[in-house]
């Protein structure tokens, strides 16, 4: 057989790694398109659940699809009963996020991520500006709680420091002795830094990482790659 003018003679051991591999390759590279695909539609959901008007607080949270929906809450916060979450930073700048518990009109305590003091504001009394007094309305995102990572890096919380490396609910409740406790969500107050009051409520969007395509143009190059070295080492050299 030739090719390019040149005798092609494939090889049976070389023959028999690399078509298999080349078939991967490429399986992988589809696989990546299909997740991209699906990464694409959930973002795509994600907003539209942030842009659907805001609701009050549902009796029922069971429903994983209500995460990420704004909610308007109605009620008063238990400043002096404050839940700690540090090693966060804003612009740059160490600090740490405020949860306060909020009891809303229906009797539920509801923690709320109010967002992030730097580190000279920790002590409530440091910012008394911003612990609202009295009934008020907060605006917020309803998140699921519990540990986003793997398994293997989660931090312990402290609980008797009160320091909270993520939103363990039931032991955050139990902690600030909440009557009534919300434990299958918690919201996030919806950032307004013009206020200049802390906390900086978060600046709540869509940051899901979507490097699919990079991947697949990734595997599909070294599909490409293994294509030409295989057909460069069996062409053989025209004799004279």
């Amino acid at each position: 057989m030739t090719l390019f003018g040149r005798p092609f003679q494939p090889r049976l051991w070389p023959t028999l790694i690399a078509l298999p591999t080349f078939v991967v390759l490429l399986g992988l590279g589809a696989w990546q398109l299909v997740r991209l695909e699906e990464k694409q539609a959930l973002i795509a959901e994600i907003e539209a659940r942030m842009a659907a008007p805001p609701m009050p607080l549902p009796a029922d949270l069971s429903d994983p699809a209500l995460e990420f929906r704004r909610v308007d809450l109605v009620g008063h916060f238990l400043h002096e009963r404050e839940l700690y979450l540090p090693g966060k930073t804003y612009k740059g700048t160490y600090g740490q996020w405020v949860a306060t518990p909020f009891v809303l009109r229906d009797g539920r305590t509801v923690i709320v991520n109010r967002g992030w003091v730097p580190e000279k504001y920790y002590k409530p009394e440091s910012r008394r500006e911003g612990l609202l007094a009295g009934e008020v309305t907060v605006q917020g995102i309803i998140r699921l709680p519990g540990w986003q990572g793997w398994d293997s890096a989660r931090p312990d919380n402290a609980p008797a420091a009160n320091v909270w490396y993520y939103f363990d609910l039931p032991a955050m409740a139990a902690a600030a002795g909440l009557e009534n406790p919300v434990t299958e969500v918690h919201v996030e107050a919806l950032g307004d830094e013009s206020t200049g009051l802390l906390p900086i409520g978060l600046d709540r969007r869509v940051e899901l990482p979507n490097d699919h395509l990079q991947y697949a143009i990734t595997w599909f190059a070294l599909a490409a790659v293994l294509l030409a070295i295989y057909f460069a080492f069996h062409l053989r050299r025209p004799t004279s």
